[in-house]
């Protein structure tokens, strides 16, 4: 197997110290072997045939044994043509010449040109793919399966210069009493003992962690990629790019990838319907800007409007909240000059946590949540539902421990506002917990444990979180 072939080419380093600036260095071994390549060679068809496709060009040269299309190609790598099946009329295959021999593959057309994954506009480019493809993975099939044991992304120290600015991140913003760990004893018996017993206990340290938001990407121009810093071959397809914060990587090295992602800004394109965690890590917050901006204006003008919660703002006007602050983030303007009705904030807010694709309570942790408030004895379903509590991500942790805070307070204005912790359990139930199926009839028939869920929450929040 031929030596990697390494060449300095533009990239950017990840230290933060000029000092310690070190331009990556990209593997151009594949991106030669893509060089070497066999062109694309169209065998046309001498006459006309009437049962072409329009789809298909003059490669197309109907219903021909497999033998006369292998004898139409010898000679010629690279060579390809399209013919249709004698065997399944109506069908097409096409025929490509590499390695000396005849490759047939079941050709497809959708609006574009395919026989695996990929789709093409045109067959010429498909064939070209094909054999880069073809090519690279006969002449380095042993370095492409070691490529991703010396990872650039290691080297480089992405991990570990992510890791720091993430604790530097929350030791900055962390303004709210702290997360605790649950310490199980069996000595302790109910929920105030307990309470107390929690009130030295170590911290237990946060990582928002959020994994990459990989998709298929075409790049356009040579690419390497940024885990194992080799060449990303094809024309299209290459690779993944993390619609998130943009990293670059192939299909096989998005895999290894440490669950690290850091969300730009520039890439996160509203606020609602965006999950939790990226546009938390986006914005270097512990809890979306929406809950905090929502609920801090809430208290400060609406904890003795009655109904609070309950009583539905005008629609346009939550609407006209969440464009302002899909447009403006943290910028929106929702004070009372704007919107002199609170009820319109707190409908914002609702609608806000009803649309998040992961919902507060996560979809992993639904039915553990339901089975915890079904449990008869009052102390165990507590610690049921603490315990599960403290299973969920991070971000979704804090943004519901500042929430039933809220909702805590909100409470302790009931004779004004007339809510208290059973009519926001069935407000903020379905809101805050959503089956992973969406089927009515489970919905139906959780709707009692989602709203005690929420209760108990609200009632015993001081012990639950």
């Amino acid at each position: 197997m031929a030596a990697s072939s390494n060449s300095s080419l533009s990239g950017s380093s990840v230290s933060s110290d000029p000092e310690d600036y070190q331009p990556p260095i990209w593997k151009s071994y594949l991106y030669q072997l893509q060089q070497e390549a066999p062109r694309p060679k169209r065998i046309t068809c001498p006459q006309e045939m009437e049962s072409r496709p329009k789809y298909y060009g003059r490669e197309f040269h109907g219903m021909i044994p497999r033998e006369y299309a292998d004898e139409l190609l010898a000679g010629a790598e690279g060579a390809y043509l399209i013919r249709e099946s004698q065997r399944q009329p109506g069908t097409h295959t096409l025929a490509l010449r590499f390695g000396h021999q005849t490759l047939n593959y079941r050709l497809f057309y959708d609006g574009k040109h395919f026989v695996g994954e990929k789709r093409f506009e045109s067959v010429h480019d498909l064939v070209t793919d094909a054999l880069i493809t073809l090519y690279i993975e006969t002449k380095a099939a042993e370095y492409i399966a070691k490529m991703t044991t010396n990872p650039i992304y290691e080297h480089l120290g992405y991990t570990s210069l992510l890791k720091d600015k993430m604790v530097h991140r929350l030791s900055r913003g962390r303004t709210e009493p702290r997360r605790v760990t649950f310490q199980r004893d069996e000595r302790i018996s109910s929920p105030l003992v307990r309470r107390s017993a929690l009130k030295d206990t170590p911290e237990k340290q946060c990582s928002y962690e959020k994994i990459h938001n990989f998709k298929v990407h075409t790049f356009r121009g040579p690419h390497w990629c940024e885990y194992c810093a080799n060449f990303m071959w094809g024309l299209i397809a290459q690779g993944v790019r993390c619609s998130d914060c943009g990293l670059n990587v192939h299909k096989q090295c998005s895999k290894l990838v440490p669950s690290d992602c850091q969300p730009d800004l520039r890439r996160i394109k509203k606020v609602f319907s965006c999950d939790l965690t990226t546009l938390v890590k986006a914005h270097n917050t512990t809890r979306p800007m929406v809950v905090d901006m929502c609920i801090q204006e809430i208290e400060l003008r609406g904890m003795k409007s009655e109904g609070l919660y309950r009583v539905s703002g005008f629609s346009e006007h939550i609407e006209d909240v969440r464009l302002a602050f899909d447009r403006d983030g943290e910028k929106a303007d929702i004070s009372a000059s704007a919107y002199a009705d609170i009820n319109i904030i707190a409908g914002a807010l609702k609608l806000y946590l009803r649309d998040l694709p992961i919902p507060v309570i996560t979809f992993d942790l639904y039915s553990k949540f339901i089975q915890a408030a079904k449990i008869p004895n009052a102390e165990s379903r507590l610690e049921a539902i603490h315990e599960s509590l403290l299973q969920l991500p991070p971000a979704h942790y804090e943004t519901l421990r500042y929430l039933m805070a809220h909702l805590k307070r909100v409470t302790l204005f009931e004779k004004d506002n007339l809510m208290n912790a059973e009519n926001l359990g069935i407000v903020f139930g379905p809101t805050l917990m959503q089956p992973p199926e969406l089927n009515a009839l489970t919905t139906l028939n959780d709707m009692r444990q989602q709203k005690l869920v929420v209760q108990l929450m609200i009632e015993h929040e001081d012990v639950l979180f």
